[in-house]
């Protein structure tokens, strides 16, 4: 009954991941740009007491072998990139890409993060710059005499200025060939990794890369209702294999009763 309580207690640890990260998708459902994960498992090594192929005799041969598994792990917690619903806020510093592709951010350190989140402003020298205050890269600076503000589908950013239109600068985005392998940063980045590979930048709007949409935000692509019901079937798993311990302990006692 050992090899039963652990391979049981290996689906309880399991499915905590599993609950641990439809949390952590619940509490991002309002996050700018989120992207949920998904908890993925593989099984254990199999006790193999008979190998499938295996003579049963001088002349036949076992179609199929006796192998006993010894539970699941955690193998990958997946990043999914699919778009998130896109919302009007009318604030023009406000962008969302339709579409692949990420903004890219400058970080304090030098390096160089990716994000979904569009939720900009100017800061005192009039840069662009993340809620945090990272830079977006490359650099826009809107004259502080602006009266207006366009920002096109291509990232073209062009300011009104007395009455004539003048072009700030071009916003650039990123695409990776893997993203789920980049790596999570908090506050809405991500950075690159050796198994996202490197990023391809270039103007929205062209070839793969997705468009720029001002006055948007592209909320978390987190549903509820599908959380919920995973939720559910998480705890199910749990308690299924909680039975499983509760079961194989009862079995081991009265084996163990039997010598009294």
């Amino acid at each position: 009954m050992i090899p039963a309580l652990r391979t049981a207690a290996s689906g309880m640890q399991g499915q905590q991941f599993n609950i641990d990260t439809i949390a952590n998708n619940l509490a991002n459902v309002n996050t700018i740009g989120f992207r949920r994960s998904r908890a993925e498992f593989a099984d254990l090594l199999y006790q193999n007491l008979r190998t499938p192929g295996s003579q049963s005799s001088a002349s036949t041969r076992v179609p199929a072998g006796i192998q006993i598994g010894l539970g699941t792990r955690l193998a990958a917690v997946q990043k999914l990139f699919n778009q998130g619903n896109l919302r009007s806020t009318r604030n023009p510093m406000d962008l969302a890409i339709q579409g692949k592709g990420f903004f890219q951010v400058l970080l304090p350190d030098g390096l160089t993060a990716y994000s979904r989140a569009g939720n900009f402003t100017a800061n005192e020298n009039g840069q662009l710059v993340t809620p945090d205050g990272y830079l977006l890269q490359p650099q826009i600076t809107i004259p502080a005499e602006a009266e207006a503000i366009t920002i096109e589908a291509d990232g073209t950013v062009s300011a009104l200025q007395q009455g004539q239109t003048t072009t700030l600068g071009n916003i650039q985005i990123a695409t990776f060939i893997n993203p789920a392998g980049l790596q999570s940063r908090g506050s809405n980045l991500f950075v690159e990794t050796t198994a996202s590979g490197a990023p391809n930048v270039g103007n929205p709007a062209t070839n793969q890369f997705g468009s720029i949409l001002q006055g948007f935000q592209e909320s978390s692509n987190v549903n509820v209702v599908e959380e919920m019901v995973d939720m559910i079937i998480a705890q199910r798993a749990y308690e299924a294999s909680s039975k499983a311990i509760k079961v194989s302990e009862e079995i081991l006692t009265t084996a163990t009763n039997l010598s009294r």
